[in-house]
């Protein structure tokens, strides 16, 4: 039962290209795990730059360093 969560700057996306982002992620999460692809879900949410630390940064991504798959190019 994978879950993705996405979380980025405001891009404007339309309802399909948000569509089409969530449908090639999920194609990356059943190829890789070998998921089923009605088992897969996808979240995506805009935040805001200027709320990115507080909301983004201090809660999700620094506290969960050590277990990042990919780390960020960047510290705040």
């Amino acid at each position: 039962m994978p879950h993705v969560d996405v979380k980025f700057f405001p891009r404007g996306l339309t309802e399909e290209a948000q569509q089409a982002l969530a449908d090639e992620l999920s194609d990356v999460i059943v190829k890789h795990l070998q998921s089923k692809a009605s088992s897969v879900s996808v979240a995506l949410e805009e935040v805001e730059p200027d709320n990115w630390k507080a909301q983004v940064w201090d809660k999700e991504i620094a506290p969960n360093l050590d277990k990042l798959a990919k780390k960020p190019g960047y510290s705040m």
